[in-house]
């Protein structure tokens, strides 16, 4: 049995441990607001924070986030910065297709809860593991900004 904490509610998993958090976040907990997209880490839409690090639930199994605490983008966007960080992705109007966006604004709060005045460099090392099939790159770099402004 795994006991985990996911948005503060502690959860128990009495399944496989090496079953992926993802599985267990979208099929278990019936939060699906985290989503699947490669399967193998390469495309970050699965990006959760374990214990306030950006992680792919993809292929993080449950047993890893045992006694941990697992925040998806359902309540990362409820503090300080990711009110901040999804006002932005709203007033540079970020989403295109939106499948990949809940991993993009997920990897940006780790980014900012770290690095208050990320530069460009910054917030393209943090950003590196999350793809998005539409390239709205470059307007998620600015929201980026603009919410580190806000945030300032």
């Amino acid at each position: 049995m795994t006991e985990l904490s996911i948005n503060g509610v502690n959860k128990t998993h009495d399944g496989d441990p090496a079953m992926p958090l993802l599985w267990f976040i979208r099929d278990e907990v019936g939060l699906t607001g985290t989503k699947f997209g490669c399967g193998v880490a390469q495309c970050g839409a699965c990006t959760v924070h374990l214990d306030g690090n950006a992680v792919r639930a993809c292929v993080t199994p449950v047993a890893a986030a045992a006694g941990k605490n697992v925040v998806t983008i359902e309540n990362a966007i409820t503090d300080k910065v990711g009110a901040a960080v999804q006002a932005s992705w709203r007033k540079l109007d970020v989403v295109q297709c939106g499948y990949c966006q809940s991993g993009q604004m997920m990897s940006a709060v780790a980014l900012l809860t770290r690095n208050k005045t990320p530069n460009d460099a910054d917030i393209d090392a943090a950003m590196s593991g999350n793809v998005c099939r539409c390239a709205t790159y470059v307007r998620i770099r600015a929201a980026i900004h603009d919410a580190a402004k806000a945030l300032a």
